[in-house]
């Protein structure tokens, strides 16, 4: 009898474990670059990888950044169990301080990573109340049902680390943002061997950063680019101004190397810049030399051929540093004639425009300008066409999604792993919120999608500004704003005073006054006729007011300003 009842429950749970699957759940990161994160959820049970920003599109005016909508998290927060980060860039930990104010979660990290957050936290004032949990490379994590073992990766960052969760179901391997770089900076080697064995025990299925998946070859070491700058700097005879991104630590680290090789004193201009130096120099991640580091203030007396300046402003942003210094608004530091500027980044898609205008403004200076189309200043931090193949052979996984990239580059990204032998119904291209399932057996299938998208953040709006508001801020970026202004007795239903119009980007009013009163005397028009046909409400007399004047416009001038009736009760 009791043999029989045990048969019976190994049964039952047999049975029951057959109902729980898991879910790979990406909400940001695919389709795009920037705004990271992924969910990865067995049996009810949910662990969260990453929260990034993105910056914003030319075409969203007056926005900051665009972080994931968590709306799946806030409706499950009570089985999230934890949120592990990959890297302190902010397209992987820049969304974390807007998570934590909807989401209570332990947040595991590299000391580097925390250290970067820890700063974001305080800004935000979360920090007293976050849960911060430090690994390292090697360490493995127990976190719900799933153990994490954290695996070394090179990257433009350091203390990177890609992702092996076991699960109840099998192996899924997050590579995070890699190269396969064999002289890197501080010999923090790629883990090899780790996924080779991880390869060997089965990896049921790998995401993998897809964002050079259209350059053939492999990636430039980060250690070519430090022997570009040596070469640069004993060539410079005046100031030499190196443009970088604020969290490239391996980056700054080889600046301030050539620098002391040349007798350089360094200066760092930019706040994110300024914090990340000061934070990566406290936990040991940047070696400055004493009395090497200068204040801002004394950029002007130091000899110019003894002085480098560190600074923000790799992507052409209006308010960067390098832009004021090229547009000369900068209120310290000017560019002079036979300045060396080194642009040590490439352009991220869609920023091409404002940094080519940045470095015309700089050339007009009769400044030196070196950026990457044209030398060795630059590696990408990700991998190319035979690291991402080498990724694929060494983790031999049943199933293939690629990540991090824009939909052509996940695209390339199956292709690669076609080549290599991995079926292509084994290859899974998502799109945010798409749910990607696996049985008890390993099966995968796509099983519907969650809501994901973006959240625009404002100043210290999050979410308040949507299409409309961007619709409306392009019309007035295009063709202004027109403002009706009438006054209306509310007994008599009679107008006392207008309709005035103002406006503004639309015309200039004294050289447009003709059109101006003809506009009024269209509006007028309106008003009679709507309270001569007993229209008494207000808001239709308004609708009649911009359809009647839009109308006008266009055909007079063709141009759509947006227009505001405002009718005043007296």
């Amino acid at each position: 009898m009791k043999y029989v009842s045990r048969s019976k429950n190994k049964n039952k749970n047999k049975n029951k474990n057959k109902n729980k699957k898991l879910s790979i759940i990406p909400l940001g990161g695919v389709g795009e670059i920037g705004k990271n994160m992924t969910v990865i959820e067995y049996d009810g049970e949910i662990l969260v990888i990453d929260a990034g920003l993105a910056f914003p599109e030319e075409e969203m005016l007056g926005i900051d950044f665009v972080i994931p909508d968590i709306t799946y998290l806030k409706e499950n927060k009570d089985k999230i169990r934890g949120l592990v980060l990959t890297h302190g860039h902010e397209d992987h930990i820049g969304a974390l301080p807007y998570v934590l104010k909807e989401i209570d979660c332990v947040v595991y990290g590299t000391r580097l990573t925390l250290g970067l957050v820890e700063g974001k936290l305080r800004e935000h004032r979360l920090l007293s109340e976050a849960s911060l949990r430090c690994v390292q490379a090697g360490d493995k994590v127990d976190i719900g049902p799933f153990t994490v073992e954290f695996v070394r990766v090179s990257h433009s960052i350091a203390d990177v680390v890609a992702l092996a969760i076991s699960t109840p179901v099998g192996i899924i391997v997050h590579t995070a943002d890699f190269k396969f770089d064999q002289t890197p900076i501080f010999a923090e080697m790629p883990d090899f061997r780790k996924f080779a064995e991880l390869g060997q025990k089965g990896v049921l299925c790998l995401l993998s950063d897809s964002t050079n998946a259209e350059r053939p070859g492999y990636t430039m070491s980060e250690r070519d680019v430090g022997e570009a700058f040596e070469e640069q700097f004993s060539r410079a005879e005046q100031r030499i101004i190196v443009a970088t991104f604020a969290s490239n630590i391996y980056r700054i680290q080889q600046v301030i190397d050539a620098s002391w090789k040349s007798g350089r004193k360094i200066a760092v201009i930019g706040r994110s810049l300024e914090n990340t130096v000061e934070i990566a120099s406290n936990l040991g991640y940047l070696t400055i030399p004493d009395n090497m580091l200068i204040p801002t203030e004394e950029v002007d007396k130091v000899p110019a051929d003894r002085l480098t300046i560190i600074t923000t402003g790799t992507q052409g942003e209006p308010m960067s540093a390098l832009t004021r210094m090229a547009m000369a608004t900068h209120r310290r530091v000017g560019i002079r004639p036979g300045d060396t500027i080194i642009i040590s980044a490439s352009p991220i898609p869609g920023n091409e425009k404002c940094i080519g205008r940045t470095i015309n403004h700089l050339f007009r200076q009769g400044a030196d300008v070196i950026y990457d189309k044209f030398s060795c200043v630059h590696a990408s931090g990700h991998a190319s066409q035979e690291e991402l193949k080498l990724m694929i052979n060494l983790t031999c996984p049943k199933y293939f999604v690629p990540i991090h990239g824009e939909y052509r580059h996940l695209v390339k990204h199956v292709e690669l792993a076609e080549q290599v032998a991995l079926p292509k119904e084994n290859t899974f291209i998502l799109e945010n919120g798409d749910v990607l399932e696996f049985d008890v057996s390993g099966r995968a299938n796509r099983a519907g999608n969650v809501k994901a998208g973006q959240v625009l953040v404002d100043g210290l709006g999050v979410g308040d500004v949507g299409n409309v508001v961007l619709r409306d801020r392009k019309v007035l970026a295009q063709d202004g704003i027109m403002v009706v202004v009438v006054t209306i007795d509310k007994q008599t239903s009679k107008v006392v005073a207008g309709p005035d119009i103002v406006s503004r980007g639309f015309v200039y009013v004294r050289e447009s006054e003709e059109l101006i009163k003809e506009a009024e005397a269209e509006v007028g028009e309106v008003i009679s006729k709507c309270i001569s046909d007993g229209v008494t409400e207000w808001n239709p007399i308004k609708s009649k007011i911009r359809e009647s004047l839009a109308a006008f416009l266009y055909q007079k001038i063709r141009r759509r300003p947006m227009i505001l009736p405002v009718i005043m009760e007296v």
